[in-house]
């Protein structure tokens, strides 16, 4: 028999068979294959840090306003309560305007201290950390947005504390606008305070137990004259962050305000808050990888 007919009884017997490749020559149908394997999907580009911030605002401003009636209240009620309780004490003068604004910035200390360190001890606590660690978001626009969405319930009840202090004093109103600086400085130097105590406190009564004696100093050292405070008293309230948006809402009432020291103590509370805020992002990222 010939070559020829047994390779066509050997193609007729072994029909799937196929044939091997030649020496040195490449796989057949291996480019198919490669071209035919899975590839990863490529990564979603990351966040970015202000439509995270303004997303994290928005979902805390939305999640706190159920409370916004009851916060706004218990925080006013207790500063007009003070300034009442002030008034049998204090006449006028330098004093009086101490008592006025430190009133009016304790409605700030009241939510963005005392009530974000609670917040974020809750948050730690509950292991709500771990629905943001799996955000694509920044850590610093979750700690500014809460602290954000905090803060802004404070204006109001500090329009009111204000506008009744100086009718309550007989101080004049015309100074009133410097809240529209001294409330976001002082709120975000008080939040970002907040925010870390909360984070770093091992457990949650410490947090709350650490935002009760924060707003209790800022009660004691800002809304007491501090010409009546010994000079260790008056040391450590100048470490107090809202000392300074005091000190620059109390200039505002004088008859000639001293502009230049006003911007000074906007400026260090500004830095302040800046600084703050960076330790309560630091903090964050070490409780959100626990």
């Amino acid at each position: 028999m010939s070559d020829r007919s047994t390779g066509a009884v050997r193609a007729v017997l072994t029909p799937d068979a196929v044939p091997s490749p030649a020496a040195g020559a490449a796989p057949v149908g291996s480019a198919d294959r490669r071209a035919q394997a899975p590839q990863p999907a490529p990564l979603a580009p990351g966040a970015r840090f202000f439509p995270s911030l303004a997303a994290v605002y928005r979902a805390q401003l939305s999640r706190a306003r159920v409370a916004r009636i009851p916060l706004l209240f218990v925080a006013t009620f207790q500063s007009v309560g003070i300034m009442i309780l002030m008034r049998g004490v204090v006449d006028g003068g330098s004093e009086a305007r101490a008592v006025v604004a430190g009133s009016s910035v304790l409605v700030v200390a009241f939510v963005a201290l005392n009530l974000l360190a609670q917040y974020f001890g809750q948050l730690r606590a509950g292991g709500g950390l771990d629905h943001y660690a799996t955000l694509p978001v920044p850590p610093a626009s979750v700690v500014l947005g809460a602290a954000a969405a905090y803060a802004s319930f404070t204006l109001p009840g500090t329009l009111v504390t204000a506008v009744f202090g100086c009718l309550l004093f007989g101080l004049p109103m015309s100074g009133l606008w410097i809240l529209a600086a001294v409330v976001p400085l002082a709120g975000a130097a008080l939040a970002g305070l907040g925010a870390a105590l909360g984070l770093l406190a091992p457990r949650q009564e410490l947090a709350t137990l650490a935002g009760q004696l924060g707003m209790s100093a800022a009660l004691l050292l800002g809304v007491l004259p501090p010409e009546r405070m010994p000079d260790v008293i008056v040391w450590a309230r100048d470490l107090l962050p809202s000392t300074y948006g005091v000190e620059a809402f109390a200039r505002t009432f004088a008859p000639e305000p001293d502009w230049a020291a006003v911007a000074f103590d906007l400026g260090v509370c500004g830095a302040v808050g800046v600084l703050s805020l960076t330790v309560a992002t630091w903090a964050y990222r070490r409780a959100a990888v626990r």
